[in-house]
């Protein structure tokens, strides 16, 4: 069967076809608002669009009165790299035994596409809803992070009008649809380190302070520390280096800068404010001359068993057959910023696998059942 057969008989992968083709690259949003916000009009939304620099948002409700579910993802996706290393274009949909490609295809455009589906098909059955539905779009969420779901919230709680549930439809299964859904995230402490030395010949060290072997032993002692040893939900804190940049080029110079990134990502056992104070001492003891800016992208949460995670875990039971698993791994996610409100935030989506590479799909075969889980998990919460 060809693709626009496909499309015909399958409505999600109708919608998540014309998502792929926009080419959304962050923090464009290409259109993609525009074309949900068309579609949840048609359903009673008040939509409203919500600009902050270079950034789309979408904000749209449903309902009346109960608590509010919302549903929050982003319409942006990473850069493709080079086109030629794909079977085929990026951002034109194409099948081949059962997959989508695209970018986006996963992360996630397919997820969006079922909860439009989703809610076309849910909500005009109920009739004496409990609850409220927002829908929350971002072109923010693979770039810098500040001006999407962020500035949203902010707006939000300027309001007075925020909402008790959030589910992020980010791609959280592993080998199957809806074997794990996340219900916290590690927090990620990032830091821009220099280290002052002394420029010289290299035949002359007497005259120069080298900082590549005045950090080295301090970068041991750092490396080799236990944060903390992590809880039941969380792994322990980690910390990691991830570019050191030293020197002129020459081979016969000794640096006189050297300048590293760094980032922790720490669980509920640790805070910033210590993370950052014991690695201070560490440089401090070492005698190092540096300066330190440091960067809080998101503090770690962690959702317990309430009503939201109790809906997620039936609709996948009932719907999919399948235990899922929850889990606070990964990276970080826009639900940093919806957490501290006091929020109930879960993740749940397609498989990862292929997310942000090359030839980046999804199966056809899981878009109408994940669909069909977001509507249970509404009608669940929102249903008298």
């Amino acid at each position: 069967m060809d693709l626009q057969k496909l499309r015909a008989a399958d409505p999600v992968l109708d919608l998540t076809c014309e998502l792929i083709a926009r080419e959304s690259v962050t923090p464009e949003d290409a259109g993609c608002q525009a074309l949900l916000a068309a579609r949840l009009d048609r359903l009673g939304f008040t939509c409203e669009h919500l600009r902050f620099g270079d950034v789309d948002n979408l904000w749209a409700t449903w309902g009346d009165a109960g608590p509010m579910l919302t549903f929050v993802g982003h319409t942006d996706v990473v850069p493709s790299g080079d086109p030629a290393q794909w079977r085929s274009p990026p951002f034109v949909p194409e099948t081949r035994d059962g997959v989508l490609y695209g970018r986006g295809a996963a992360d996630m455009k397919s997820a969006i596409a079922a909860v439009v589906v989703a809610l076309e098909q849910t909500l005009p059955a109920l009739t004496e809803p409990v609850g409220r539905i927002g829908f929350m779009m971002t072109s923010d969420e693979e770039g810098a992070g500040q001006d999407g779901v962020r500035r949203v919230m902010q707006t939000l709680a300027g309001r007075e009008r925020l909402f008790e549930r959030a589910l992020v439809i980010e791609p959280s299964s592993k080998s199957v649809l809806g074997d794990q859904i996340r219900v916290g995230r590690r927090g990620s402490l990032g830091g821009t380190l220099t280290v002052r030395g002394v420029q010289g010949h290299v035949a002359y060290p007497h005259l120069a302070r080298n900082p590549i072997h005045l950090f080295a032993p301090a970068l041991a002692e750092l490396t080799s520390i236990e944060w903390d040893r992590g809880n039941a939900f969380f792994p322990a804190t980690s910390l990691q280096f991830s570019n050191i940049l030293a020197g002129t080029g020459a081979d016969n110079v000794i640096p006189g800068m050297l300048h590293t990134r760094l980032n922790f990502r720490f669980c509920t056992e640790s805070t910033p404010e210590d993370l950052q104070a014991r690695f201070e001492a560490v440089l401090k003891r070492h005698a190092l001359d540096y300066t330190l800016d440091w960067h809080l992208s998101g503090a770690p949460f962690l959702t317990g068993d309430g009503p939201l995670v109790r809906a997620v875990k039936a609709a996948i039971r009932t719907e999919l057959g399948v235990e899922t698993e929850p889990s606070t791994g990964g990276g970080t996610s826009d639900g940093r910023f919806i957490a501290p409100y006091g929020i109930e935030v879960v993740e749940l989506g397609p498989v990862n696998a292929s997310i942000h590479k090359v030839d980046e799909h999804v199966a056809i075969a899981d878009l109408a059942p994940l669909a069909d889980v977001y509507g249970a998990i509404v009608r669940a919460l929102c249903a008298a």
